[in-house]
This record gives structure tokens, C-alpha cells and sequence, in this order.
């Protein structure tokens, strides 16, 4: 069972997410905190696998809850909800230990699917989530080859980054291996490359990837 503790100022918003991990039969929700204080105190006193965390809320905000609730229990995964016009952005949460980015009008399924990527040990982040973060993250820079792709091909591409096998990916996604593969492979023709070695030398070379990554 996924202990899960949701964190949101927004009682409507704490409902809704509850509504749809209640159906799910391997997540429990541990509590619910409509703070970043409320949130520490209650991973002492439920020991949550996974915080689903409001990006902005009034206070100490959703990083420094992140950063916080990570030395109380430095095991917790931390997923991000985030509407696409919030600021920060999700390389600011990643720096801080957040490994999952999710939107709170995400589908039901993609929210399931980025609890359980996260409680087992990967990074996830919605593909409407990814194409934001990655345009912020090359914005003016008008010839970025990233550019050219697609929400769901920044999704895998994102992954292949993470060092993610097609199975691996395919598990995380809930595509099958054969669609990874072709993602792959348009990635690939996209960028103009023949390999991940290329891709990751063309991820640092534009910024992507950063040496401390």
C-alpha cells in the first residue's frame, strides 16, 4: 500500500485528488495539510511514501516544504502539482528533491501512474508539464533542435535522460515497448542523431543536461 499525504491550501482541490486515489486499491491517502507547517508536521506523525505538494501556497510555499519535508524524511518522494502558468518551474523543485511534476487538472490515470513511477524510484513528469518546463528551460535559444518535439516525445526524451531502458520507460509511461521504440527513433531523426551517446552530448550542449545533473 502507497501511503499518500496531500498538501494544498485549496480544500475543492484536496477533495478532488482524494476522490481519485480512493479508487485506486495499492494507494492509501495518509492526511491531508492545507499548509507547508501543516505538511511537515504531519510526515512525523503519518510517515507518508509519497507528498503530493502544491506548487504555490500561502506561506512557506511548496519548495521549502519540499526541502523541509525531505529532512524529516529523506526516503519521502515528492510529486509537485503545479497549474501550467506557475512559477517555479520544475528544474527550481527538482534542485530541492521533488522527482515527480504532475498538473492538478491531469487525468486520473496519468495522476495513479506518477505515484507509483515515483514510489518506485523514477522520475516523472506530465508531458504537458515536460513541453513547459523544457521550452522555459530553452527559451531563446531559436536554434534548439528541442524545440521540435513533441509533448510526449520531451515525456520519453526526459526519461532516456534519466538513463531509463524501453522497458523501464514503458512501465513508467504505460506505453508499450514498440511505441517507446518509435518515440525513440523519431527523438532520434528529430534531433539528427544515431544514439543516446549523441543525445546526451547534444542535451549538454544545450543546456539540458548541466554538470551537476
Amino acid at each position: 500500500m502507497i501511503k499518500v499525504l496531500l498538501v494544498d491550501d485549496h480544500e475543492l482541490i484536496r477533495t478532488g485528488v482524494k476522490g481519485i486515489l480512493d479508487k485506486a486499491e495499492e494507494i492509501e491517502v495518509a492526511g491531508e495539510a492545507s499548509t507547508g507547517e501543516e505538511a511537515i508536521e504531519l510526515v512525523r506523525k503519518t510517515s507518508p511514501d509519497v507528498v503530493l505538494m502544491d506548487v504555490n501556497m500561502p506561506g512557506m510555499g511548496g519548495i521549502e516544504a519540499t526541502r523541509r519535508v525531505l529532512r524529516v524524511k529523506p526516503d519521502l518522494k515528492v510529486i509537485a502539482l503545479t497549474v501550467l502558468d506557475d512559477d517555479p518551474f520544475p528544474s527550481r523543485l527538482h534542485e530541492v528533491g521533488a522527482m515527480g511534476f504532475l498538473t492538478k487538472g491531469c487525468p486520473a490515470d496519468e495522476m495513479i501512474r506518477g505515484i507509483r513511477a515515483v514510489y518506485n524510484g523514477h522520475h516523472y513528469i506530465a508531458s504537458d508539464v515536460a513541453r513547459k518546463h523544457t521550452l522555459t528551460e530553452w527559451q531563446g535559444h531559436a536554434d534548439n533542435p528541442f524545440k521540435s518535439l513533441s509533448s510526449r516525445e520531451t515525456q520519453v526524451l526526459l526519461q532516456i535522460l534519466e538513463g531509463q531502458k524501453n522497458q523501464e520507460i514503458s512501465d513508467i509511461l504505460s506505453l508499450s515497448p514498440k511505441t517507446v521504440s518509435t518515440y525513440r527513433q523519431r527523438i532520434y531523426e528529430k534531433l539528427d542523431i544515431k544514439n543516446d551517446v549523441e543525445l546526451t552530448r547534444l542535451a549538454y550542449r544545450h543546456g539540458i543536461l548541466k554538470d551537476s545533473d
